[in-house]
């Protein structure tokens, strides 16, 4: 398990500070970690409102068009409190923890995962 895993694993993580590259949101997403998405570049901020406002299990820490400006130890306090020690932030990790359940049961053994990948296989090979 790479490391990355291993600490978005630990009962101890209750959200991540991400850039919110692909990778990153995947992991996150697959252990079930609220995101306070922080996107720099690239696909970074579509990524960012995916996990915003479509999945609606992380926070932004500022707004893609505010990129240019320095964040503040203050705007990162209210956004971390605001996701660990609020009603928003208990909805969304919560939403979070229920994708990662969702998205691991996928990928086990005879999971929608599995099928899909053996149903694709199998029609290609036939």
């Amino acid at each position: 398990m790479d490391t990355t895993i291993r600490i978005l694993a630990h009962s101890s993580t209750g959200g991540f500070m991400s850039h919110c590259d692909w990778n990153s949101c995947l992991e996150s997403i697959t252990m079930g970690v609220s995101i306070a998405a922080w996107p720099i570049h690239t696909d970074q901020p579509i990524n960012g409102f995916l996990v915003t406002e479509i999945l609606k299990i992380g926070l932004h820490v500022r707004d893609w068009g505010k990129r240019e400006e320095v964040v503040s130890a203050s705007t990162i306090k209210n956004v971390v409190r605001k996701l660990m020690a609020s009603e928003e932030g208990d909805l969304i990790r919560k939403r979070a923890e229920e994708l990662g359940e969702a998205v691991r049961q996928s990928t086990e053994k005879g999971g929608a995962s599995q099928i899909e990948l053996d149903s694709f296989i199998a029609h290609i090979t036939r």
